[in-house]
């Protein structure tokens, strides 16, 4: 008689079985990534979001599951912390990914404003973490005004013409065709503010493109306003910080912090001299927190 065996129990020695991943899971990864998703909501004004915080904290099949449903969205996690919430960034190839020149179109008609706009985007990052220490720091907290970063750029393309005029490059390019390493000359051109009648800065002046920088940013949840002494004052936050460490490598970004950045608190600017380095030139696209087309 053949001896019968019930395969409903594990055999001796097998590995127990992973608990399986119920909708209800998924739905709750799903709703992390969703909050992550809102930068100017902190996990310490939502219970639901505090709650899916912690879970991601201490329960790692949860995190992981998470992570999945950020990755499948084309969404880089660069922290998930008390203080940043669920910090994602957009990879090149996410629907959610930011392009330099569909801001630009937004912002301007003018085509050669979108590598002026870059460029305003990478002089607000290297003015509000000057000091690679800055960067590093959680408890940091840049600050920057419309009008210093503007002084900055303007003190950046006069050390920028220096160095082209002693190498003998040409220093007048055609304003109808510029690539961003062309974009201080346009930016010398362009008038600061450029006020209407009515004492209004015109979107096309210097100003008012790193007004919309900076109005971009505080709605993005990387700045926040604290008033409007030389042109608007503007605070850090932890996502804007995590944005541009994960960006910090960027050669444009990088150049501009070797002319010597100092801080700026009271919407004036000033350079240190810079060691001598190669040639400076701005990479196309560059500028924070966008993709190139």
């Amino acid at each position: 008689m053949t001896e019968y065996v019930d395969r409903s129990e594990p055999e001796a020695g097998a590995a127990p079985a992973t608990a399986a991943v119920t909708p209800a899971d998924a739905a709750d990864a799903a709703r992390l990534v969703a909050f992550g998703l809102q930068p100017k909501l902190l996990p310490a004004r939502d219970q639901e979001y505090a709650d899916l915080l912690r879970r991601y904290r201490e329960d790692p099949p949860f995190a992981r599951l998470a992570d999945a449903v950020a990755a499948g969205l084309g969404l880089i996690v660069l922290e998930v912390s008390p203080r940043a919430g669920m910090a994602v960034s957009a990879a090149e190839d996410s629907v959610f990914a930011v392009r330099m020149g569909d801001y630009a179109r937004r912002a301007a008609t003018d085509s050669g404003d979108r590598f002026l706009h870059g460029l305003a985007h990478l002089a607000v990052a290297a003015m509000a973490y000057p000091r690679p220490e800055d960067l590093a720091d959680d408890g940091y907290i840049g600050r920057v005004t419309v009008n210093g970063v503007d002084a900055f750029v303007r003190q950046a393309c006069r050390r920028l013409e220096e160095r082209a005029e002693q190498q003998g490059e040409n220093t007048d390019p055609a304003t109808d065709a510029p690539g961003l390493e062309a974009a201080w000359r346009i930016w010398v051109r362009r008038s600061a503010t450029g006020a209407t009648k009515d004492a209004r800065r015109l979107p096309g002046s210097t100003t008012g493109i790193v007004g919309k920088a900076a109005g971009f940013l505080t709605e993005s949840g990387f700045l926040q306003r604290t008033g409007d002494d030389h042109g608007g004052t503007y605070r850090t936050t932890a996502r804007y910080q995590l944005q541009v460490r994960d960006m910090a490598g960027s050669a444009a970004l990088t150049e501009l912090l070797d002319l010597g950045v100092v801080p700026v608190t009271d919407g004036t600017a000033t350079l240190l001299p810079a060691e001598e380095t190669d040639d400076l030139e701005l990479v196309a696209d560059a500028g924070l927190p966008f993709h190139s087309s």
